[in-house]
């Protein structure tokens, strides 16, 4: 547990500086002319009408920005996403993703089974021990903000099934963008109860 901690720590110091100028450099005016095609799947202004894709709506920037140029890039694989952000350049990912990190963000209902929710908080603000599962919050933040200049994500209101589907990809190797393997190690360590509770938690969190 310790050196994952140390691992999230230096994680945060390098991407920050990495992230710093080009994210002072973006315009989320022409952000949201270039999002226009982005509608369709994750809403005008980034609340997605549908549980299989992400709201994008209140992101940190500097993880959206990074998402964007991996599916292009090839380092993520999004087969909805294919040929999507084939012409986008490092501007305007940073660009796209500041138009939606200026949107307010969505806040969802939490299914209210008290088991649920207590496993949920459990694993989001303490993690588990027994398991080596560390909290959410360190990286997440207690509200589900995330961490910009760590490029960790926000969660707060993301949809229960995007959260689930993102953590089993996680688990088995299938999304492997994660610096230091951080979040393959986390999920590969969760069941799936895990997952349903941590993400009906975070989808009612803010």
């Amino acid at each position: 547990m310790r050196k994952l901690l140390a691992s999230l720590a230096i994680t945060m110091g390098a991407v920050g500086a990495a992230h710093a100028d080009l994210q002072a450099d973006a315009d989320a005016a022409a952000g949201r002319e270039k999002a226009q095609s982005c509608a369709a799947c994750h809403g005008q202004e980034g609340i997605s009408p549908s549980g299989s894709f992400p709201n994008l709506a209140g992101q940190q920037a500097s993880y959206l920005a990074k998402q964007i140029m991996d599916i292009r890039d090839g380092n993520r694989q999004v087969a909805q996403m294919a040929g999507q952000v084939d012409d986008f350049s490092d501007q305007d990912a940073w660009d796209v993703a500041a138009y939606f990190a200026d949107q307010d963000a969505s806040l969802g209902q939490a299914d209210p089974d008290e088991e649920l929710v207590a496993r949920g908080r459990e694993l989001y603000r303490a993690g588990d021990v027994s398991k080596g599962i560390p909290a959410c919050a360190a990286c997440h933040t207690p509200t589900g903000n995330g961490i910009g200049s760590a490029g960790y994500p926000a969660l707060s209101g993301q949809h229960t099934d995007y959260t689930v589907a993102t953590l089993q990809a996680f688990a088995a190797g299938e999304r492997a963008n994660d610096p230091a393997n951080i979040m393959r190690d986390i999920a590969a360590k969760m069941s799936d109860a895990d997952m349903q509770a941590v993400a009906n938690y975070v989808i009612g969190l803010h």
